[in-house]
């Protein structure tokens, strides 16, 4: 009768190693993150307000128009993204 192969020895289950914590969020980031979603919030009411010299729309940019509300959600969207990697 042939002889088994020893068989293996599997080792002990070892857990992966633990991820450094990377501590509280830099300074800048925090501003950076307030600073576009105040910065887009004032970028819709100016928009909304407009200008006394053109119609609704047509302040911050008049050559864009309504783009500007475009711009101004964006800018609140990624501050608002931001608090996602916010520690």
């Amino acid at each position: 009768m042939p002889k088994s192969r020893p068989s293996r020895k599997q080792s002990a289950y070892t857990p992966p190693s633990k991820t450094k914590d990377e501590g509280p969020s830099p300074q800048w980031y925090k501003v950076t993150m307030v600073s576009l979603m105040v910065g887009g919030l004032a970028w819709v009411v100016a928009t909304y307000l407009g200008s006394p010299y053109t119609t609704a729309g047509g302040f911050p940019i008049p050559e864009i128009g309504q783009w500007n509300l475009a711009i101004g959600f964006v800018l609140m969207m990624v501050g608002f993204a931001m608090t996602t990697k916010w520690r």
